[in-house]
């Protein structure tokens, strides 16, 4: 359906709406789609993983696709109304920043908008959320870290507090604690919106190393190359090797020997749904997830990380799919906090 068309159905729905005679939502073909990034697509993480998500997924419904990447963090309402006028019947609007201007452009121009971090602005045939979780992985990972640690002490290095990050800090701590309660984690946010900051990512990161962390749980965008570079080019307070857990995507292809692993999301299902959904009349009707079950997330298999190492987090992850291990996803900024050993002050 193109967006005249949509747009015909909407006013058309009202019209029955009022008399009682049609549901809220409407079924639609979509015939194209649009993704918004706030960077380029090349970070290897979040706009690399959801640029080439809706790229497949596009090709697999055959629909035209229509990218905007390196839109920064500001204002995009004009190019919201550029995508809707330039026949957008579905926007993804992949980035928390965008969260507010997706929905009013998208009413103003009668366009579907996936937002995310904004659970309860999902809206039935409108708007709908999909703030992923990757808790599973996350745990996985925070396993792996505490069967690694030398020094007997983790990090966790954000680019902010935003759902997804705090679930995923929230999860490794807990991998953490279960597997060895005396290790120590060390918590520190390079900024409260840092996504991009890469030189942030680096000192904050060289930060957490000094505190004698030799296993860095990375979450950053743009900014988790900053916290490669300095595991790179850092020992542990020990004089050994400093390692890096990435998340959402795979950077093995620029890997100079310190990436341990990273909890990975496929969201080619979360964006195949949305079509699926779109398609037959329940769009923004639910939200959706990642999770181990299907692999839209898991855990990467690097060599680094030893056979012996592997089966037993093979185990773990079994039994969190089997339900004998729930973790739990934590959202809240404070609740993870208090999961830390320690808080790292800011950089300078």
């Amino acid at each position: 359906m193109r967006r005249s068309d949509w747009r015909r159905a909407w006013l058309l729905g009202l019209v029955l709406m009022a008399c009682g005679c049609a549901p809220a939502l409407f079924a639609s073909e979509p015939k194209t789609l649009a993704i918004m990034l706030p960077e380029e697509p090349n970070d290897y993480g979040w706009n690399q993983q959801g640029f080439n998500a809706a790229k497949a997924v596009a090709s697999r419904y055959h629909l035209k696709f229509m990218p905007a990447t390196g839109l920064g963090y500001g204002d995009v309402h004009a190019q919201l109304r550029d995508l809707a006028d330039d026949g957008a019947d579905l926007i993804i609007a992949h980035a928390a920043g965008f969260d507010t201007a997706a929905p009013e452009i998208g009413a103003e121009k009668h366009v579907p908008v996936a937002i995310v971090d904004r659970p309860n602005a999902a809206k039935p045939g409108a708007v709908a959320d999909y703030t992923l979780s990757g808790h599973q992985g996350a745990y996985l990972a925070g396993v792996l870290a505490a069967k690694t640690t030398q020094t007997h002490t983790v990090g966790i290095v954000v680019s902010g507090e935003p759902p997804s990050w705090n679930s995923q800090s929230a999860a490794f701590a807990k991998g953490v604690r279960a597997t060895d309660a005396a290790v120590h984690i060390v918590y520190a946010v390079i900024g409260p919106f840092a996504y991009a900051d890469a030189a942030g990512g680096r000192r904050v990161a060289e930060q957490v190393i000094g505190a004698g962390a030799d296993v860095i749980f990375g979450q950053g965008d743009g900014s988790s190359f900053g916290m490669l570079q300095a595991v790179e080019t850092h020992q542990s307070t020990l004089g050994g090797k400093v390692w890096f857990i990435d998340v959402i995507g795979d950077k093995s292809p620029i890997d100079k020997g310190n990436l341990l692993s990273s909890v990975v999301w496929n969201l080619e299902p979360v964006f195949a749904a949305m079509i699926d959904d779109l398609k037959a009349n329940r769009f923004g009707a639910a939200a959706y997830r990642i999770r181990l079950a299907d692999d839209s997330v898991h855990l990467l298999h690097t060599a680094h990380i030893p056979d012996k190492t592997w089966a037993e987090l093979e185990a773990v992850r079994a039994q969190i799919i089997a339900g004998k291990i729930t973790v739990e996803p934590i959202f809240d900024a404070a609740r993870v906090r208090a999961l830390m050993t320690s808080v790292a002050a800011p950089a300078k």
